[in-house]
């Protein structure tokens, strides 16, 4: 018998990464950076920091992160340069607050799988892959932009893209080498797979134009991503464990 379907085995809902919105990373930002950010009222200070972030990543995003002045910024946000200082004092920082949050996010999202899928490698490898799709079509400008501009980043903020992105590898090749660990996987898998994990996923987020004139849904594609991942690393069933602490397939 061959190995199982993407139908047959459908992935885990991808649960609160599905929900994540521009403001609650506005809200995680602002509580990261209470002591430089001069408005203290959340009621005031979310929306006009979501106003802020939302104009530059879209200016960011049509013409480029360097292009962009406080200027174009204050006019698209409808801020005044007055009014954007109380937030950040300069493009480096506010590039910053974006690259930290968007590495932050990835990270809260993936470590926090449902206790559904913990036990079994091959469900939590389904639900993190679907997760970090959801989560990255939620907040399409957010990864559009930290993968789009990422050479033009000086050094530290260049460091940042690169370690978000180790940090995403590092967090697949632990679930696969548990699924070594246990039988579930081959255990001659790629020590490779992981790193090849990641140009899947941001293929959907970076060339989102070729999917939807295919009209390939995020499921469809969060399917196709699951039975290529699971083809070079799943264990042929007659090897994989049984037993009370095995998942059937």
């Amino acid at each position: 018998m061959g190995r199982p379907s993407v139908e047959q085995q459908p992935a885990a809902g991808a649960g609160d990464a599905a929900s994540v919105t521009t403001g609650d990373l506005c809200r995680s930002i602002l509580a990261r950076h209470r002591d430089t950010v001069s408005v203290r009222n959340p009621e005031l200070a979310v929306p006009r920091l979501q106003r802020i972030l939302e104009a530059a990543l879209d200016l960011s995003n049509s013409g480029g992160f360097q292009a962009m002045s406080l200027r174009d910024l204050s006019r698209a946000s409808g801020l005044s340069t007055g009014g954007l200082y109380a937030y950040f004092d300069s493009k480096t920082t506010l590039l910053k607050m974006i690259l930290v949050e968007v590495t932050d996010v990835v990270e809260r999202v993936l470590s926090d799988p449902p206790e559904t899928v913990t036990a079994d490698p091959v469900a939590h490898l389904r639900w993190m892959i679907d997760a970090h799709l959801a989560l990255t079509e939620n907040l399409l400008p957010w990864f559009t932009f930290a993968f789009m501009e990422a050479k033009n980043f000086p050094p530290a903020e260049r460091r940042i893209a690169i370690d978000s992105e180790e940090l995403t590898e590092r967090l697949f090749g632990e679930v696969i080498a548990r699924g070594v660990e246990t039988g579930c996987f081959r255990a001659d898998a790629s020590p490779l797979l992981p790193a090849l994990i990641k140009p899947l996923l941001q293929d959907w987020y970076v060339k989102r134009a070729k999917y939807r004139r295919r009209n390939v849904t995020r499921e469809t594609y969060s399917a196709t991503v699951q039975e290529v991942v699971l083809a070079a690393c799943l264990a042929e069933e007659g090897e994989r464990p049984t037993g009370p602490g095995a998942t059937a397939r």
